[in-house]
């Protein structure tokens, strides 16, 4: 190839990157599909980047006030999973919807589907709020902190409970935006609000000058700004019509039957995304009895883990826009094509991960934590479970693909089944097994996701959802 080929070609390739991050208002219904998956999932994979930078922020300038501090900071986190749980739920409704209204090339209805899920996210952040505030100290105490933790860390958690509409909107805003095809607007909005925390944590907390700061609380009120500052951009696109959706204020009007179909979709996206969790934490107390470097080493492969497989959580969330705009657009069969061709895609990445995992997981290990003795478990871990990465890049698709056509229900029946019924128990037998000791939870973790692959392209292949009506 000669090197006016090569310019050329990467010339052809940073330009569709500069398209993908200002991609409003594009049309994911026609055209090559292979351009609408990469153009949807940059942006993607960059707006879970930076929703995993917050978390990485508290925790940096947090960790210098004391292990207090650490503790309030992480029993709270436990409990604001649950506002995470209810936002991933209500953004795949929202998602799922307003795709399927984009595509039907009725942007009116898109808007107001949008809007519906907002009313309904704000009036669930109202009741926890209500909850957060009066109940903080005691539910610090039903986390287990100590007395100080209580003391100390109620107006942190009061703070964040208080402020949970913004933790709700920015997860469901976006979510309106990847059903519309604006990942560039979701992407921004978190880029908006990590900029914002990332100035705001050290003043707040440390102060600045004569001025002592705020200590913990300066956390949380650093994070709701930030996240809020987020929103008040994601409304400012909304408001301006920027792309396929603008937003009037009619929209809002409570509409029975439209928020019913909503909260139906959004009950299982909820449940689903919980079970799956739930199942985590109980794969971390199986790890525990193997003792406390075992645990070290269990979250240094799973930090590693969740850090590489975000480009393959960016492809799967594109799979479920384009699935439900072409299924507005009455094209399954361009949806059904979407989605294994985003399969493809995703296998060829999770098959190098694999490999990376394998050659360089030691390495990786010793670049996160220098501790020779949490080693074995780290890196058994990383290739163990990785073996069945392939697969697992494939179920990603699968599942993102039900939930953007609004097929909650069948990832969340194979979750509880697969998770609950089979990967516990699996797990628990089989760490007890001599031969194989902690290795058996990561044979069984690997062992289930691989199950669930195959059941998903299975069902997938039936193609009942693109009978789906919301």
């Amino acid at each position: 190839m000669s090197v006016a080929s090569v310019q050329r070609l990467w010339g052809r390739v940073f330009s569709t990157i500069r398209l993908s991050l200002n991609s409003e208002g594009l049309d994911f219904t026609t055209g090559s599909l292979r351009k609408a998956i990469f153009l949807l999932a940059v942006p993607m994979v960059l707006e879970l980047s930076f929703e995993s930078v917050f978390a990485l922020v508290d925790v940096y300038f947090v960790g210098k006030l004391g292990s207090v501090a650490v503790s309030t900071v992480v029993l709270t986190e436990s409990i604001i999973s649950i506002v995470y749980s209810i936002g991933i739920g209500m953004s795949m409704a929202a998602t799922a919807m307003v795709a399927r209204r984009v595509g039907e090339k009725d942007p009116a209805a898109a808007a107001h589907a949008g809007a519906q899920a907002m009313l309904l996210g704000a009036l669930c952040s109202v009741v926890i709020s209500m909850v957060g505030i009066v109940a903080a100290p005691q539910l610090l105490h039903l986390m287990g902190g100590s007395p100080q933790v209580v003391a100390t860390g109620a107006p942190y958690m009061r703070i964040m409970m208080g402020s949970n509409i913004v933790i709700m909107m920015l997860f469901l805003i976006n979510g309106i935006f990847r059903g519309a095809g604006d990942a560039s607007i979701a992407m921004k909005s978190l880029l908006v609000a990590n900029a914002c925390n990332v100035v705001l944590c050290p003043l707040l907390i440390n102060g600045w000058g004569s001025w002592q700061g705020l200590g913990l609380t300066g956390a949380a009120v650093a994070t709701a700004i930030g996240r809020g500052m987020g929103v008040a951009y994601q409304l400012r696109k909304l408001v301006r019509g920027h792309g396929a959706i603008h937003m009037h204020l009619r929209y809002f009007r409570p509409h029975a039957a439209l928020l019913a179909a909503l909260a139906k979709v959004a009950s299982t996206g909820t449940l689903q995304f919980l079970i799956g969790s739930a199942s985590w934490i109980f794969m971390a107390r199986l790890v525990a009895r193997f003792g406390e470097e075992a645990t070290a080493g269990y979250g240094v492969a799973i930090r590693l883990i969740v850090f590489f497989i975000l480009p393959a959580w960016g492809l799967s969330n594109a799979a479920a826009t384009l699935v439900g705009q072409n299924l507005g657009a009455q094209q399954p069969d361009r949806a059904m094509r979407s989605v294994w061709l985003t399969a493809r895609y995703n296998a060829i990445f999770m098959a190098a991960v694999t490999l990376l995992f394998f050659v360089g997981g030691g390495w990786l290990v010793q670049l996160l934590n220098d501790d020779v003795a949490i080693r074995p478990t780290a890196v058994a871990a990383l290739r163990i479970v990785s073996a069945g990465y392939v697969l697992y890049g494939i179920s990603m698709v699968m599942m993102n693909a039900f939930n953007g056509a609004g097929d909650t229900r069948t990832p969340t029946v194979i979750n509880f089944i697969f998770f609950w019924l089979i990967q516990i128990p699996l797990a628990y037998w089989l760490s007890h097994q001599p031969s194989l000791g902690i290795n058996g939870v990561f044979v069984a973790i690997v062992s289930v996701e691989s199950a669930i692959a195959l059941v998903a392209m299975w069902l997938f292949s039936r193609g009942k959802w693109k009978t789906v009506k919301i």
